[in-house]
């Protein structure tokens, strides 16, 4: 059974989306810029320490409401 989660979605090309595939985790982003890019995690851990890396609170500092909301959908998966 596959389960997906939206992690954001602006519109039909600035999306992510999480799809958890019995042991694997299937991240895809899809941006205008640079198409779409899926990656395949094993874990939980592993998929927090991308998103952190890919997510630095420091390019948020204006905005941080919205790097807590991007952090807290990434913990719902």
């Amino acid at each position: 059974m596959i389960k997906k989660h939206e992690i954001y979605k602006k519109d039909n090309w600035n999306m992510m989306t999480v799809e958890v595939q019995g042991k694997y985790i299937v991240l895809r982003e899809i941006s205008d810029q640079w198409g779409e890019d899926t990656h395949t995690f094993l874990s939980r851990p592993a998929l927090m320490h991308w998103a952190n890396n890919r997510f630095p609170k420091e390019e948020f500092q204006n905005n941080e409401e919205e790097w807590h909301q991007l952090m807290a959908a990434f913990k719902e998966v």
